[in-house]
């Protein structure tokens, strides 16, 4: 039974799992066809790592990840602790100060 459970819960943790190595990740999730929505200031955030990942390059994370709409920010501490998508017009609506807002929140929670 253990095992079984161990198999079913697989998908879940893969999923929720850091692509990074630094325990405060943000990763922009986007596509080179879309790199004219890229998010200019996703380098510009502190206190955290920063990935780029093209989906188009790598499609096995894009399913692994769920990311249905490009760009994607997705911050994560070991998990996925917040996600923000882009609209309709593969342009993403959040801004450095709301994702650095939520890096923020996640070092202050550590003390």
């Amino acid at each position: 039974m253990k095992k079984l459970l161990i198999l079913l819960l697989l998908p879940i943790l893969a999923y929720t799992q850091s692509p990074c190595d630094a325990d405060i990740c943000v990763v922009q999730f986007n596509a080179g066809w879309n790199s004219g929505n890229d998010v200019d200031w996703h380098g510009k955030l502190k206190d955290c790592e920063i990935k780029y990942i093209d989906i188009a390059a790598n499609p096995d994370v894009a399913s692994k990840y769920e990311i249905v709409v490009v760009p994607t920010i997705v911050v994560f501490n070991g998990k996925e602790v917040k996600r923000f998508q882009a609209d309709i017009s593969f342009a993403i609506a959040a801004t450095k100060s709301e994702v650095q807002e939520v890096v923020d929140e996640i070092l202050m929670d550590q003390f």
